[in-house]
């Protein structure tokens, strides 16, 4: 299979990583689009697939294209792939709110499939919702999800619609764990632990917390009780969240960033 990726940043690399470590791509079958000198002679040092200053023959006729420019970027590669694109290739596109009819109208295409990754994947620990346009059949969704696990889980989503709360929810959602988990060290550093012992103590917190969530077969709230015993220190934590609305915050901060999307997504 010969891959092109189009866009060299952060997750465009991870991808090509990935691709080259479960070998989903030979070496000389993956091709990194550059988009200037500069940028051609940092992936060529990195020497682990070919590189292209742009877009060439070979990577109009790839079987996959990945799109993971920054969705501002979008018009300027139109014209080296619009009517250009060989016919049965695929393209994948991780261009936050940008909606398949764009990708369709702009790069006069049908075989296109939206993606939303999230920053996990570099670690292969990412969840990646993607939704097909109409055309796109069953081999094209066993290529996507054979190219996109390499990062992590996949699930397809056919209404387009909700990719706005994938964003929301599990695009954004990395930033606010690490939100709340600055808050806990920071504020065990004001109780007196130094940087090196408030960390341990919140980030061991927080993989065991997952270890159960993932193991335990019981409810959310069947947890919390059983670490929170009546008139004790979890209680009065919990207390706080209550009074000062923390649920309601996070609700409304979730919806907020879905609605973010939604505009961004009708305005691309």
């Amino acid at each position: 299979m010969k891959i092109s990726i189009i866009g060299c940043g952060n997750m465009g690399l991870t991808y090509a990583r990935s691709f080259l470590q479960f070998r989903k791509a030979a070496k000389d079958n993956l091709i990194l689009v550059a988009k200037n000198e500069s940028s051609f002679q940092k992936l060529s040092e990195l020497n682990i697939a070919k590189v292209s200053l742009g877009v060439n023959d070979e990577v109009l006729k790839s079987d996959v294209i990945i799109l993971a420019v920054k969705p501002q970027d979008l018009k300027s590669i139109v014209p080296s792939l619009s009517k250009k694109v060989f016919k049965e290739t695929l393209i994948i596109s991780i261009l936050a709110g940008i909606k398949i009819s764009r990708l369709k109208s702009s790069l006069q295409h049908d075989f296109i499939v939206r993606a939303m990754p999230n920053m996990p994947a570099q670690y292969g620990m990412g969840i990646t919702a993607y939704s097909p346009s109409q055309e796109v059949n069953i081999h094209h969704i066993s290529t996507v999800e054979n190219l996109l696990s390499t990062t992590g889980r996949t699930f397809l989503i056919e209404n387009e619609d909700l990719m706005d709360g994938v964003t929301a929810v599990s695009g954004s959602g990395p930033a606010y764990f690490y939100y709340f988990v600055s808050i806990m060290i920071e504020t065990a550093k004001k109780i007196g632990f130094d940087e090196s012992l408030a960390s341990l103590l919140v980030l061991q917190t927080m993989h065991g917390a997952y270890h159960v969530i993932n193991n335990a077969e019981v409810s959310f709230d069947t947890l919390i009780k059983k670490v929170a015993s009546k008139g004790g220190t979890t209680e009065a934590a919990f207390n706080v969240f209550n009074q000062k609305g923390f649920a309601q915050i996070l609700e409304e901060a979730i919806n907020k960033a879905e609605q973010r999307s939604k505009e961004l997504s009708s305005t691309n």
